[in-house]
C-alpha cells in the first residue's frame, strides 16, 4: 500500500475516536501492553515525559519540546490529532515522521493489527514508540490522547509526568466531576517519578497529592512556584499557565539534561519554528483580523473569548462548528450576542450538522446563517467583514484544520 492507502486503511478499518467517538474507546490497556511486546517494548528503551490535562496538552508538549530542542537533543514529540496530516502526530525535533515508515510499519505488522482489533490510536501509539527508538531520540514527550490511566500511552515509566489543568470535556469517559476527571488524569502518575500540576482547585489538589502520596512522587504546583511570565511564540492567554507548567517541568528536567535559561526563553521563544505547531490564537489574516484556536470546551472557550473582548474592532464575526457529542448547553451560553454567526459542520463523521448548530445556538441569543462547509463559512464571513472587523474560527479542532 503507498502512504495514501495505508492511511486510509487506518482510518476507516480501526475504531478511531477522532472519527467515531464512544466507541473507539478502549477499557483497558491489554492491547497497548501487547502490541509493545509484539514491538519488542521500544517504550522501555527510551527516555520520556508525559503529558496529560484537559487543555493545553499540545502547547505544553510542544514548549518543552522546544526547549529540550533548543539545548541540543533530538528530541521526539507525539501529540494528537493532526491537523492536515497525519504524520503531524509524530516528529523529530519538527521533522514529520517520513511516510515510507508509516507506511512499512503497517504493512509489517497488518496481520497483528487485524488478529488483535487493535485500535487506530494504538497502532499509532505503537508506531510512535518504534519510531523513536529506530531514531535514538534522547527524549520523547509524549502527549496523553484522552484521560490518562486508560490512553495508551500509559504503558511508559516517564522522567517526569506533566498534568495542565482539568476541565469539563469527555465527561461521558472521564467522568462528570472535577474529582473523577482528576483521578483520570492522576493516573499518569508513576512511583518514584516526580509530577507537576499545572492548575488546581480544591476538588483537583486533594487527587493529585493522594495519587503522589501514593506513589512516592515529588509533586509541584507550577501555579505556586513559578511567578515569572516569559515572552513566548504562542499568543494566547491560555498559554500564561502553560508557560509556567513548562518552567516548572524543565526545572525538574535539569536532573537529567542539561539545560540554560537561554535554552528555556529561546525554546518558548521558538516553540512554532522548531515544532510546527499550529491553531493556538493564530493570526491568519489582517483587514479584517482573522483569529482560528483549537479551544473546544468550556474550560478553553472562557478564556478565549475574555481575549477577543479584549481586542478591538467594529464587528464581530464567528465561524463556528462543533462535533455531535459536544455539551452545546455549557458553551453556548459563553458566546456573545452582538456578534454574527456563520455555523458549518467540520468535514469529519462526527461533525455535527450545521442546522442543528444554528437551531440550538438561536435557544441562546446566538444568530447566524448555517453553511456547508467551513470553507463556505469562512468565505462568506471574510466578504462580509470590513477591514476595521474581527472574525473568529473555531469550535473544534477540525473547524481549524479546514481552514489553515
Amino acid at each position: 500500500m503507498n502512504y495514501q492507502e495505508t492511511l486510509d486503511w487506518m482510518f476507516a478499518q480501526l475504531p478511531m475516536f477522532q472519527q467515531q467517538g464512544a466507541s473507539a474507546y478502549k477499557k483497558d490497556l491489554t492491547n497497548t501492553v501487547l502490541l509493545c511486546k509484539e514491538l519488542g517494548n521500544p517504550e522501555n528503551k527510551i527516555k520520556t515525559i508525559h503529558i496529560a490535562g484537559t487543555n493545553g496538552k499540545g502547547s505544553t508538549s510542544s514548549m518543552i519540546a522546544s526547549v529540550l530542542q533548543e539545548a541540543g537533543y533530538k528530541v521526539g514529540l507525539y501529540t494528537s490529532p493532526h491537523l492536515k496530516d497525519f504524520r503531524e502526530r509524530i516528529k523529530i525535533n519538527g521533522a514529520e515522521i517520513p511516510e515510507t515508515f508509516v507506511c512499512d510499519f503497517i504493512a509489517q505488522h497488518k496481520a497483528f493489527f487485524e488478529s488483535n482489533q487493535l485500535s487506530f490510536f494504538e497502532m499509532t501509539v505503537g508506531l510512535a514508540f518504534d519510531y523513536f527508538e529506530k531514531e535514538k531520540v534522547d527524549v520523547a514527550v509524549i502527549e496523553v490522547g484522552m484521560g490518562g490511566r486508560l490512553d495508551s500511552t500509559n504503558v511508559i515509566t516517564p522522567l517526569v509526568s506533566v498534568i495542565t489543568n482539568i476541565g469539563f470535556d469527555h465527561t461521558q469517559f472521564l467522568g462528570t466531576t472535577y474529582r473523577e476527571i482528576a483521578f483520570e488524569k492522576a493516573g499518569i502518575i508513576k512511583p518514584g517519578v516526580p509530577v507537576v500540576i499545572g492548575e488546581y482547585n480544591e476538588e483537583t489538589q486533594p487527587v493529585f497529592i493522594g495519587k503522589a502520596t501514593e506513589c512516592g512522587s515529588e509533586i509541584y504546583f507550577a501555579s505556586d512556584l513559578i511567578t515569572r511570565d516569559y515572552p513566548g511564540a504562542l499568543l494566547g492567554d491560555y498559554q500564561f499557565h502553560n508557560k509556567k507548567t513548562v518552567v516548572q517541568a524543565v526545572d525538574v528536567l535539569k536532573r537529567f539534561f542539561t539545560i540554560t535559561e537561554e535554552n528555556l526563553e529561546s525554546g518558548l521563544l521558538n516553540v512554532v519554528k522548531n515544532t510546527q505547531l499550529r491553531g493556538r490564537w493564530e493570526q491568519m489574516h489582517s483587514n479584517p483580523k482573522v483569529i482560528c484556536d483549537t479551544a473546544h470546551n468550556s474550560h478553553g472557550l472562557k478564556i478565549v473569548l475574555n481575549q477577543i473582548q479584549k481586542e478591538k474592532f467594529e464587528h464581530l464575526y464567528f465561524v463556528l462548528g462543533v462535533v455531535n457529542d459536544k455539551d452545546l448547553d455549557s458553551i453556548l451560553p459563553l458566546f456573545p450576542k452582538n456578534a454574527t454567526y456563520f455555523f458549518c459542520k467540520p468535514n469529519v463523521p462526527r461533525g455535527l450538522e450545521a442546522m442543528i448548530l444554528q437551531q440550538k445556538a438561536s435557544e441562546f441569543g446566538l444568530v447566524g446563517s448555517a453553511f456547508d462547509s467551513v470553507s463556505a463559512a469562512y468565505a462568506e464571513a471574510l466578504r462580509m467583514a470590513g477591514s476595521a472587523d474581527f472574525i473568529y474560527v473555531g469550535g473544534s479542532t477540525f473547524v481549524v484544520a479546514e481552514i489553515l
